[in-house]
């Protein structure tokens, strides 16, 4: 059992408490109070003076993927070769000895989502781990599949225009993806009537019609079985868009499919906010760290994530980084400077890409019940000469910072 104690604590969904407890056993939080009782044999970890949060959370980054400080050959998110790859998944190139996985732990960064690049209309499966290094992928998985990446705007249409293949323009980019929607309903319509056909057939055979015929199963086929998944509300949507007008038609398509969306980066959600809260869709808005690399960022602006969540956006902060998202609260102390609200910042960096991820049952505040993914800070996490003191993942010791020796 651990406590760590004294500390300010902020549960993100249930308050502040100026001088609290929080009890971890057997992976979870057990107790979080001002008046904890701790056990005699509990191990206690002093937080006066400190800030004790959950585990920080990015939505949207690449880590593992795209490998850090290596090269492109060992690059594994961007499957340039068809712009209609839903059957990818991040599981399999995923590498859980990636270096960055250390610098997120030690940033308090505990949970990320992470997964294809943006070459691809329909890029892949993202996958959502912890960031505690393990032999295998399989042992820091917190959600998998966690979602389906699509893309809009420059990115596809700059990658097979330049092979001459469809698509090549912005109408390329959505009719390509209309299609492919809609020969998986069509797959999912054959399956569906075999499913039928079969029925009928077992009932014929159980009242002894010696001339009922079985019908033919249909070939399986891993693009559309994937993306057919995204057709039945399993798996997210989650769509790369800049440009308010690509934002626009990642909507228009989300809603002729009713698929469950979630805009990635939404550069220009600040044109269209009353749009994104009339339709409740939430964004991972960034990253803010950036340059105007491309044409569609010229709208770009660190007001963006503020301007949205004070017209009822629900946003989450993300990086669309490696080992660089582990200035994740870098970009969302910019964002608090730029106008949004502190209170809304903190989530956008918790509950809120929790939420939009999938995984809030486990992670994104301090509430008993939950994971044990606790960060314990030096000072105000939006404050640049805060250090990271502690880092607490699945209720085990992951990280604890040692004081520098005198010179």
């Amino acid at each position: 059992m651990i406590a760590i104690a004294g500390g300010k604590v902020m549960t993100i969904t249930q308050g502040t408490l100026e001088s609290g407890t929080v009890l971890i056993e057997g992976g979870r939080i057990v107790a979080i109070g001002e008046r904890v009782e701790i056990p005699e044999d509990a191990e206690v970890y002093d937080a006066t003076g400190k800030v004790v949060m959950p585990g920080l959370i990015d939505a949207h980054c690449h880590v593992g993927i795209f490998a850090d400080g290596i090269g492109w050959d060992q690059s594994d998110g961007n499957e340039t070769t068809d712009p209609i790859t839903p059957h990818l998944r991040a599981l399999d190139a995923l590498n859980p000895g990636d270096p960055a996985f250390g610098e997120l732990l030690q940033a308090g960064v505990t949970t990320v989502l992470t997964g294809p690049g943006s070459a691809n209309l329909i890029g892949g499966q993202w996958i959502c781990v912890k960031t505690v290094r393990k032999p295998t992928v399989d042992e820091m998985i917190l959600l998998e599949p966690a979602g389906m990446k699509m893309a809009l705007g420059e990115n596809p249409k700059r990658v097979y225009g330049g092979q001459k293949k469809m698509p090549a323009t912005r109408m390329g980019n959505a009719a390509a993806l209309r299609s492919a929607l809609v020969e998986a309903q069509n797959y999912l319509d054959k399956w569906e009537r075999y499913q039928s056909d079969l029925e009928a057939y077992k009932a014929k055979v159980e009242v002894g019609d010696g001339e009922a015929k079985a019908p033919t199963r249909p070939e399986r086929d891993l693009k559309l079985e994937a993306l057919g998944k995204v057709l039945r509300r399993e798996l997210k949507a989650r769509i790369h868009a800049h440009r308010a007008d690509d934002m626009l038609t990642a909507i228009r398509i989300a809603e002729e499919f009713n698929l469950d969306l979630t805009l990635e980066h939404a550069t220009e959600g600040y044109k269209i906010a009353h749009v994104l809260v009339e339709k409740g869709i939430p964004v991972t808005a960034g990253p803010i760290l950036f340059s105007r690399t491309k044409y569609e960022l010229k709208g770009m602006t660190p007001k963006n994530p503020g301007l949205m969540a004070k017209a009822g956006v629900k946003v989450a902060i993300q990086t669309d980084e490696m080992s660089a998202v582990k200035y994740l609260p870098i970009n969302a102390a910019l964002a608090v400077r730029e106008g949004m609200p502190e209170e809304e910042a903190l989530k956008a960096i918790t509950i809120h890409p929790a939420e939009i991820i999938g995984v809030a049952d486990r992670v994104g505040s301090l509430e008993v019940g939950k994971d044990a993914d606790i960060v314990v800070f030096s000072g105000h996490p939006f404050d640049y000469r805060t250090t990271v003191e502690l880092v607490v993942v699945d209720g085990q010791l992951a990280y604890q910072r040692e004081e520098t020796p005198p010179s």
